[in-house]
């Protein structure tokens, strides 16, 4: 197994994930360990620009095309995309390289089976506007009769200033303190952390709700790890 990441979308949330992906397969020796290999593509135009208005589309695309292509070539067996709104860009990269398919892990549609499996029935999505805006989640999470509730529109205001207080490195301790009552405040007991974003505010929290909390790329480690032989978390965050 080879593990390819498309990253740089945005760097920090990559990093974080990296590391959490080299701590979920303990070693004694570096070579226990699967490849990784990390196209930290953090040059590709921005991905909710181009879903709310168009902007550079095609752009992107292709960058999404050339990077995976570039970690095949490098040998991955396996391609995670480490951001969500990406995802939404698939369906153009599939028309152009069809045979991609076999080899993206698509974080989304793992994480709505996955949830079905738990029987839960609605869920809060905690995403970008991007990724609401094409309701790529409802999409997924409908099929297995679970409910997405989005965020009110000051509460995407306060989301998209935690995602750049990641995309930033600048996570301050007033913004972990509104974060943590973000949270507390949602009604539902089960969140889904849909911006890779997220999850690094997230961990930083000392405190955490009482509430089950899901992160997308946890289930797609979780997936690496089954075919490795490892135990898994079960996606919690």
């Amino acid at each position: 197994m080879v593990v390819g990441i498309l990253g740089g979308m945005g760097t920090y949330a990559t990093v974080d994930f990296f590391k959490r992906l080299a701590d979920s397969f303990p070693a004694e020796k570096e070579w226990e360990r699967p490849r990784m290999i990390i196209d930290n593509h953090c040059t590709m135009p921005s991905r909710v620009r181009a879903l709310l208005y168009g902007e550079k589309r095609k752009e992107l695309v292709d960058d999404l095309v050339g990077s995976i292509d570039l970690l095949l070539q490098g040998g991955a067996t396996d391609v995670i995309l480490a951001c969500n709104t990406s995802h939404c860009f698939l369906d153009d990269v599939y028309r152009l390289r069809p045979e991609f398919r076999k080899y993206v892990i698509h974080i989304i549609e793992l994480c709505a089976k996955k949830l079905s499996e738990r029987k839960i029935g609605e869920v809060y999505l905690i995403a970008t506007e991007g990724t609401i805006e094409t309701g790529i989640y409802d999409q997924y999470l409908s099929r297995y009769g679970i409910r997405a509730s989005l965020p009110a529109q000051n509460e995407l205001v306060l989301i998209r200033n935690f995602i750049e207080a990641v995309k930033q490195n600048n996570i301050t301790d007033d913004a972990l303190r509104k974060f943590g009552c973000f949270l507390n405040d949602v009604k539902n007991e089960h969140i889904i952390l849909g911006c890779t974003e997220i999850p690094v505010i997230y961990g930083r929290l000392k405190e955490k709700p009482a509430k089950m909390v899901y992160d997308p790329l946890q289930f797609a480690i979780d997936e690496l790890k089954l075919k490795f032989g490892l135990e898994i978390s079960g996606g919690q965050a």
